[in-house]
């Protein structure tokens, strides 16, 4: 790292938010909206969920008052950097018919801003890496999400309270950040340990009063790591990998089945789910098309249609298929796991379906 063991008060912190406006970039960061703690555009520290903190639980996510007066004392929102890079709904290109009766196609040059995203999770960082490998790092790189990738800043704050939901201790996806940003934030009582992972990051350090540690600051953000790591829930220490495959014709799939609604939310609010569907918007009088790409789920009856059949027809084969390829053929194409351990998929089903209980009830509790 550039620097370490540096500490600043917590007054300070609007300096270092101002330092990355300045240097142009867009920022985007926590807020509470709608009961929920979302990302978007911020200029003030006053944004912040001060004073806030989550409680989650299978199907539940709640937000209430706290008196540690805290700016990141919670977990998670429903979503954070995946927005930003893999957008939701984009338009590609477009399509007008010529006067001869040709076609010609335009591509989408879409106006991308400089972006800091302020407060990012060691999950969605990893996350973050693994959508890098699926747009970056294949044959054919994605043009759009290269050209937001190469204008994003990072300002990483580790995990203090992980939820009830959380389990990225067993991945190795967090709580703390390992990697990945330019500036890693540590809250503690009256300030922030912070240091500078990147040259960009330097940069902004200007103001901040940079003091060294003492033993005491130490101490505290030594036990605030260890605290992290003490997560309620864990994946099953067996190889998950090989031992699911073996587990296609288990009937633990219909079982839990019969509570999935095949709404699709684990896979909108997963960090690390790509899947999506290409569309055509034609204009009214023909003449023109336009593409775009959205985000797709394969929970949904179309993502597995083709030529009149539907692959996937019942929700204990999509449940099969989210899972499987999650924890088993991710390994194949990306060398690892494709879950982080955010535990978003848990509190935002609807009814509560756990994903590690999931896990073992299809490797442990077989049905005789």
């Amino acid at each position: 790292m550039k620097l370490s063991h540096s500490f600043f008060k917590t007054e300070k912190l609007q300096v270092l938010l101002d330092n990355i406006l300045n240097q142009g970039y867009e920022c985007i960061g926590p807020q509470v909206r709608d009961g929920a703690i979302v990302y978007e555009k911020i200029t003030s520290i006053e944004q912040l969920p001060y004073g806030v903190t989550d409680k989650q639980e299978p199907g539940k996510y709640t937000l209430k008052k706290t008196s540690h007066k805290r700016y990141f004392d919670w977990a998670n929102g429903p979503q954070a950097i995946k927005p930003i890079l893999f957008t939701p709904r984009e338009k590609l290109w477009e399509s007008n018919a010529l006067p001869d009766g040709k076609i010609s196609f335009k591509t989408e040059e879409p106006e991308i801003k400089p972006t800091a995203i302020f407060a990012a999770r060691a999950c969605d960082i990893a996350a973050m890496e693994l959508q890098n490998q699926h747009f970056l790092q294949q044959e054919f790189i994605d043009p759009f999400y290269k050209a937001r990738h190469d204008r994003l800043l990072i300002i990483a704050v580790n995990c203090s309270t992980p939820a009830d939901t959380c389990f990225c201790h067993s991945t190795g996806d967090g709580p703390f950040v390992k990697n990945g940003a330019d500036i890693i934030l540590t809250e503690l009582k009256n300030g922030f340990l912070i240091c500078a992972d990147s040259d960009e990051g330097e940069q902004l350090l200007k103001g901040l009063d940079l003091k060294y540690l003492t033993v005491e600051q130490r101490t505290e953000y030594e036990s605030i790591e260890q605290n992290a790591r003490n997560q309620k829930r864990k994946l099953p220490a067996f190889d998950i990998q090989s031992r699911l495959l073996k587990e296609l014709d288990n009937e633990n799939w219909h079982s839990i089945a019969a509570k999935c609604l095949s709404c699709g939310n684990c896979t909108s609010v997963c960090p690390t789910c790509f899947c999506h569907n290409e569309v055509d918007t034609p204009s009214l009088d023909g003449k023109t098309a336009e593409h775009f790409r959205e985000w797709d789920s394969c929970f949904s009856q179309g993502h597995s249609y083709i030529h009149g059949i539907t692959i996937r027809s019942e929700t204990s084969q999509r449940y099969r298929q989210w899972l499987t390829h999650k924890f088993s053929t991710w390994h194949e194409q990306y060398g690892r796991s494709g879950c982080v351990g955010c535990g978003r998929c848990i509190s935002w089903c609807p009814v509560g379906i756990d994903v590690t209980e999931s896990l073992l009830s299809i490797v442990e509790r077989r049905c005789e």
